[in-house]
């Protein structure tokens, strides 16, 4: 029954791109005609017209990281509901936020999302989206340092016995982002990540083939009703699903950090036709690689106790056991691989956009090299001091400030929607879900208020009920008319 329930889940995915995805797509009303900014600002730096394949293989690695695989092995701690949450999330938030927040960038001439922001919630809003930005930004850049320079120390010093320790590959991924980051983007980003992106396919894929028939005992705990994590809470309570689930599993299903990533893409489009392709069709290929990690989670150990166990506060051990225990020592080495390649291929794309975030901030212009190196070296002399902190701190704040982000795009493509009469529910809905979820978290977890549970879900639907009732009286449809 485990098998059917994941190809079940497989099948919605796919079916919410060319259903859910195509209404999108109606809804927002593609111009074809429309001239895009890959053509209208080609400066052969960031702004490159790019065959479509290649724009969607960068997408998809862009905003993958280790969230599709790190997110949901933690979120299979609370039982096969995360399952749900990777399906629903998928198509009817992620979907929706990447797709928004790739082709509102279009239209807006490629601008990062906190302009894109400000041109529909105004100047303060800016200013907090540019500062969410930049922190979430660096917190990712740094989260895709640590995790992928852990598994190769794990890699070389487990099948290899070599023990070069973690910081010298902290150093080398830095000095990889640092290039990756001030270079034109089709030198390494554009010509290297469509290999990376059929490597991380065909591996990921392989994952899920060796569950389905190599004798894995798949889902064999099908109660979604049970939360069964069995961490505890600072106050002794167990982990609440609500509303850690929503937090914990991110990449895979809404990630506020994709809409960070999608302006990049959004700068190489050729036509607006292809959007829903690379925005939404990435976000869904991004939920299947979830999907099959979350069922590893879930089916590769005896119960959450042992997956607990296993994850010895990260899931970099998960991955291993997986990779090795499924498809023997060749093809967990290239199954590891392609979990590095992952994170390494997100974070030099999060600290470009924090260069082009801060370029548009201080109006730098980024054709001269100079200037790009004006901005790349302190970011990344801070990202650096950041990288010695615990990596569950540096995961709990990038947690949060990631669905934060998520939230305010989402709103921001509610009330476009909004101000040119069409259906903005499709937005607004997912909106309020997560206006609740980070409220609530913000307000029970150690790294916020520490109020009690009871009422930190109060005041975090209440500040969603808050938020709809200021939305429905204030956005009205214009009478003038607004370029779609």
């Amino acid at each position: 029954m485990g098998v059917g329930v994941f190809f079940l889940c497989v099948g919605l995915l796919i079916l919410g791109y060319f259903i859910y995805g195509v209404i999108v797509e109606k809804v927002f009303v593609i111009n074809t005609g429309r001239v895009t900014p890959a053509y209208e600002f080609e400066d052969d730096i960031d702004y490159i017209p790019l065959p479509t394949w290649k724009v969607f293989m960068v997408q998809l690695l862009d905003i993958a990281g280790v969230g599709p695989i790190f997110g949901p092995i933690l979120g299979a701690l609370y039982g096969p509901q995360a399952l749900i949450w990777i399906v629903v999330g998928s198509i009817f938030a992620g979907g929706v936020h990447d797709f928004f927040s790739g082709m509102l960038s279009v239209r807006g001439s490629g601008k990062s999302i906190p302009e894109v922001v400000g041109d529909a919630l105004g100047m303060p809003a800016r200013q907090v989206m540019r500062l969410f930005s930049v922190i979430l930004l660096v917190l990712v850049g740094v989260v895709f340092v640590v995790s992928p320079a852990a598994l190769l120390e794990q890699l070389l010093s487990d099948k290899l016995d070599l023990h070069w320790g973690k910081e010298l590959f902290v150093i080398l991924i830095f000095v990889y982002y640092f290039a990756a980051t001030i270079l034109p983007i089709d030198k390494i980003i554009g010509r290297f990540y469509p290999i990376f992106g059929a490597l991380l396919l065909f591996m990921t894929f392989a994952v899920g083939f060796a569950m389905v028939f190599g004798g894995v005992d798949m889902l064999p705990n099908l109660d979604f009703t049970q939360n069964v994590n069995p961490n505890k809470s600072y106050d002794g309570m167990q982990l609440p699903v609500w509303p850690l689930l929503f937090v914990t599993i991110s990449c895979s299903a809404l990630s506020g950090f994709h809409s960070t990533q999608s302006p990049l893409m959004a700068r190489c489009l050729k036509n607006e036709k292809r959007g829903r392709l690379v925005f939404y069709g990435a976000m869904i290929a991004e939920g299947i690689i979830g999907l099959i990690w979350c069922t590893a989670g879930l089916s590769f150990y005896e119960n959450s106790a042992a997956l607990n166990k296993a994850l010895a506060g990260t899931p970099s051990a998960v991955v291993n056991d997986v990779s090795f225990g499924l498809l023997g020592t060749v093809g967990g080495v290239l199954a590891v691989l392609g979990v590095i390649i992952l994170p390494i291929t997100s974070g030099d794309t999060a600290f470009r956009s924090t260069r082009l975030i801060l370029a548009e901030v201080f109006k730098l212009s980024q054709k001269p090299a100079l200037k790009r190196l004006l901005l790349a070296v302190p970011l990344f002399v801070i990202a650096y001091i950041i990288s010695k902190l615990p990596f569950g701190m540096i995961w709990k704040y990038f947690g949060w400030s990631n669905q934060t982000l998520a939230c305010l795009v989402l709103w921001s493509a509610a009330i476009w929607l909004g101000k040119r009469g069409k259906f903005h529910w499709l937005a607004t809905v997912p909106a309020v879900f997560m206006t609740a979820v980070v409220v609530t978290f913000i307000c029970y977890m150690q790294i916020g208020f520490q109020l009690a549970y009871g009422t930190s879900v109060a005041l975090g639907i209440g500040a969603a009920a808050v938020a709809l009732f200021f939305f429905i009286i204030r956005v009205k449809p214009v009478s003038e008319a607004i370029d779609n």
